[in-house]
């Protein structure tokens, strides 16, 4: 069942992307792309404007998260004691996020990990094993020189959820 997911979203992914090229005679028509604007985990206005990202971007059964630190929510503040408690902050905003939308994190199929130090990656690993106990997504990471709020880490993620738009 987790194969049929995976093979499912990565052919939504590859669609969109096709899509997102331009129209071709083969294609009759483009899935509904549904904007999501910021809300559990706002960020607040900086200089009286909202963010200039979406919380989440569905086009079909796909769903694009941006990415996320492990701010309290509706706040810029970060979950206090470093990484640990960051990841763990950052994966509860992404599963609020996927929730709202129809889905669970068991439909999550990829993700991107920003670390500000690679020397924090068995600890990060300890506290994303929580959230993927089995058939994890695939994932990239990467050191950065920087996550905005000074972070420990940010990550986004796709995911296959099908169904009804919300």
């Amino acid at each position: 069942m987790n194969r049929q997911i995976i093979l499912a979203a990565l052919s939504s992914v590859l669609c969109s992307a096709l899509l997102a090229s331009g129209p071709t005679s083969a294609q009759q028509s483009k899935p509904a792309r549904t904007v999501a604007t910021p809300h559990y985990n706002a960020m607040p206005p900086t200089g009286g404007a909202p963010p200039p990202f979406s919380e989440s971007v569905r086009i079909g059964d796909t769903l694009f998260i941006s990415g996320q630190i492990g701010n309290l929510p509706g706040t810029l503040t970060l979950a206090p004691g470093g990484i640990a408690p960051e990841t763990r902050q950052a994966l509860d905003n992404i599963t609020a996020i996927v929730e709202r939308r129809g889905g669970s994190m068991k439909q999550v199929v990829k993700c991107t990990v920003f670390l500000a130090d690679i020397k924090e990656w068995p600890e990060f690993n300890q506290v994303y094993r929580e959230y993927f106990k089995s058939n994890p997504p695939a994932r990239s990471a990467l050191a950065a020189s920087g996550l905005a709020f000074n972070a420990r880490t940010e990550i986004d993620c796709i995911a296959f959820v099908p169904g009804t738009v919300r």
